[in-house]
């Protein structure tokens, strides 16, 4: 390594030191809407740490590529401003100044042929000045603008035709992955005429979040679940996905994109299918990854009358007073929904998933609520009933951990049990931050690792499901959503709908 690696190893933390990159881990990172909002909040910090800890090697560089008109020193300048602001850890002058020689600015409008050759040029000087050959694009923009782009991209000759040549060329695509399941095949055909499945990283931050990947671990690690892993033992499982704040200049998105669209066919689903998708053949990528598909093929369609059975559309009471919001939009802010999963292990258990803004607090975590003893012993009526079922609460954030509740006695001379909760927390046991999920999928997709990424017939199959959801509610346009208030647990029909079958949220805080 260089002295400038070396000099950001020796700064990161000894015990979160990450594999000596190589030649194959190097590459020349190009960010199409390089001034936007996720490239200054989440992956120029996911970068600067990257390099801070010595991930990336000094062939690494990152080119900057947006309309906005600015000189590369502007351009720096502004990453510097919104790096000390969302960076981790708090950004140092010495690794700022290592870091701002490896950014590179370009401004060009995506559709422009001109702006392309721009780029090679400079790709081409990079490279001779010793820079990596190999190249990761990715697309930070609208998913309307991904076509133009990967055209734009093989007419110039910057894609290579397989992404395991060398040098490589891959390209990482932010969701959403369409509107509805027509315009995700319509924009996986586009995709797959430029480019081969091996190059295309469909990212979810949820998937690069540490306690989503120990989902798997906490299954298929310990010998005291697995085994109870499945409708014999599980009552029913709750995901939930709640958010304190609403929709934060983000109203012309979020009013034609909508809860459904921008939560559940990507995070909710990916996380349903790794706590109920089979044990793989390995951890290799396809191998879990054909594992979450059959999850998604296997889930009951819930269409026509039966929607508005099985799901909440609701909306905060503040929405259409946001800006760039219609007057009179039904775009749901939140939803929850039951679903079934039909196959041997999941057969006749429901899920309860629920998703929205504005709510009580920030929490996302998985809930699996195991079935009641099946005789009480301990003679008393008050006793056995206040015996509660086993609760396994996987907490994705903000407070990252496990959780098991189960039933003890208390001490004293009667006999009285109570519920008690078994707590692991990755901040306490670790003692050290947990990474941006970002930072992990930018270091996969470098390394060539789709395991944590969305394979074409995963993004599809989601569609599947969700798409008749979508188009029920679309064409039911005398239907409003429910209102409920900035600051609560969403609507009420919420809590009547896990009432008709005997179960209840958990609370949400």
């Amino acid at each position: 390594m260089s002295d400038q690696t070396l000099r950001f190893a020796q700064l990161s933390d000894a015990g979160a030191a990450l594999l000596t990159p190589t030649q194959q881990d190097s590459c020349t990172l190009v960010i199409f809407g390089g001034a936007g909002d996720l490239t200054r909040r989440k992956l120029m910090p996911a970068l600067y740490n990257l390099l801070r800890e010595g991930a990336l090697d000094e062939r690494f560089a990152v080119i900057g590529l947006s309309r906005r008109e600015q000189d590369g020193d502007g351009y720096r300048e502004l990453l510097k401003q919104a790096l000390a602001e969302h960076t981790r850890e708090p950004l140092q002058e010495p690794e700022w100044v290592v870091f701002a020689e490896r950014i590179h600015y370009l401004s060009a409008n995506f559709e422009d042929p001109e702006g392309y050759r721009a780029l090679r040029d400079r790709l081409e000087q990079l490279e001779a000045a010793g820079g990596s050959a190999n190249r990761l694009f990715y697309l930070a923009t609208p998913p309307s603008a991904a076509p133009i782009i990967l055209h734009r991209l093989q007419e110039a000759g910057l894609i290579n035709t397989s992404g395991s040549s060398s040098p490589w060329s891959r390209v990482i695509m932010e969701k959403p992955y369409g509107r509805d399941l027509d315009s995700a095949q319509e924009l996986n055909r586009i995709v797959g005429e430029v480019l081969g499945e091996d190059q295309v990283y469909r990212i979810d931050h949820y998937l690069g979040k540490e306690t989503v990947q120990n989902i798997l671990v906490a299954r298929f690690g310990n010998t005291i679940f697995e085994p109870l892993w499945n409708r014999k033992y599980v009552d029913h499982i709750q995901i939930t996905a709640a958010e304190a704040i609403g929709v934060e200049g983000r109203g012309r998105f979020y009013d034609q994109t909508g809860v459904i669209r921008d939560m559940v066919q990507s995070h909710l689903l990916q996380v349903l299918s790794l706590c109920t998708m089979e044990a793989p053949l390995s951890f290799a990528a396809d191998d879990i990854r054909d594992k979450r598909v059959e999850v998604l093929r296997s889930l009951r369609q819930i269409t026509g009358s039966q929607v508005f059975e099985d799901v909440i559309f609701g909306q905060y009471r503040g929405y259409r007073d946001e800006a760039n919001v219609a007057a009179d939009s039904r775009t749901p802010t939140y939803t929850a929904m039951k679903c079934f999963i039909d196959n041997w292990r999941w057969q006749g258990v429901p899920f309860f998933l629920r998703v929205g803004k504005q709510l009580r607090a920030r929490m996302t975590e998985v809930s699996v609520v195991f079935r009641p003893v099946p005789l009480c012993l301990f003679g008393r009526d008050e006793v056995c009933q206040q015996l509660e079922s086993n609760v396994l609460t996987i907490r994705i954030q903000p407070d990252e951990g496990i959780d098991l509740k189960i039933v003890s006695k208390r001490p004293g001379d009667s006999l009285d049990v109570r519920s008690v909760v078994m707590d692991f927390s990755y901040s306490e046991t670790f003692k050290r931050p947990i990474k941006e999920a970002y930072e992990r999928l930018l270091l996969d997709a470098i390394r060539g690792d789709a395991t944590l990424f969305a394979r074409r017939d995963e993004v599809e199959h989601a569609w599947r499901f969700v798409s008749p959801i979508l188009k029920a509610w679309e064409d039911a346009q005398r239907i409003g959503p429910l209102f409920y208030a900035e600051g609560s647990d969403g609507p009420m029909e919420a809590e009547r709908l896990m009432r008709r079958y005997d179960r209840r949220w958990r609370e949400i805080g």
